[in-house]
């Protein structure tokens, strides 16, 4: 239910469904008095979401500081790397592996394992049904990559039950458990993510050093025209951010992180 419940409010409080619930009322609304205000609150809504100064400034408050992979304690021993846009969904049927939005995750992961960080590998995130029964989910084609560019079979566990973050803590937990017991944990997921996952580890009880991917912020000196003009490129970052301010709210709000 909760899985559900979710994915509906996601979908009524993004940013651009709101601008066009305004957008219809200010057109035909039954109150003419209030038919400007939805109008010009819709066009304010447009104008912020696509305004690239503003958007890298809430990413740049929002995403963990970078780290060095240097920087990383020597006795750090399994990596927890949390799937989800890590592949190319239109290569599934390939021979070949394509690289997703946030691809650069499961390259940090490879980063840290070649430089000795960490000598585990723990794959979560669950796959729709109808692809793990081809044998291609996420998880399994990202340990296959890995495999190739020479990472141990053996070093690699793959979770595949769960369905967001929440599950993600739960079902890691048990795994890391099971099999590596009081031991360190590196999480890696993309940088934006990062908060809201390193608040659910926290309250399943498990202590992760966070190890930021997929930046979306950045040290950037805008000028005049990124400032003032919109960018309609910009609208999809802004709502990759604005679901995960409320995805945080939310799971604050339930008690799971």
């Amino acid at each position: 239910m909760f899985y559900f419940l979710s994915k509906t409010i996601d979908f009524f409080l993004m940013p651009f469904t709101i601008a066009l619930v305004l957008l219809v009322m200010g057109l035909w609304g039954p109150k003419k008095t209030r038919k400007r205000g939805f109008l010009i609150s819709s066009l304010m809504i447009l104008i912020l979401m696509s305004n690239r100064s503003l958007v890298n400034k809430a990413y740049n408050a929002w995403e963990p500081e970078a780290r060095n992979i240097d920087d990383l304690p020597s006795s750090q021993k399994v990596g927890v790397l949390l799937t989800g846009g890590l592949i190319n969904w239109s290569t599934y049927r390939t021979d070949h592996l394509g690289v997703g939005e946030h691809g650069d995750r499961f390259l940090q992961t490879y980063l840290l394992y070649e430089s000795g960080k960490i000598n585990k590998i723990v794959i979560t995130g669950a796959n729709a049904n109808w692809i793990k029964e081809q044998g291609r989910g996420e998880g399994r084609q990202v340990k296959e990559l890995l495999v190739k560019w020479g990472v141990e079979p053996s070093d690699i566990l793959l979770e595949e039950k769960a369905r967001n973050t929440r599950e993600n803590a739960l079902y890691t937990k048990a795994l890391l458990d099971n099999f590596f017991p009081n031991q360190s944990y590196v999480l890696i997921t993309s940088a934006f993510h990062m908060p809201r996952a390193m608040a659910c580890f926290k309250k399943v009880g498990l202590q992760v050093d966070p190890f930021p991917a997929d930046y979306y912020g950045g040290d950037f000196s805008f000028g005049l025209r990124n400032t003032l003009l919109p960018e309609a490129s910009v609208m999809g970052p802004f709502t990759t951010l604005w679901r995960e301010w409320i995805g945080y709210i939310v799971y604050h709000l339930v008690g799971y992180c």
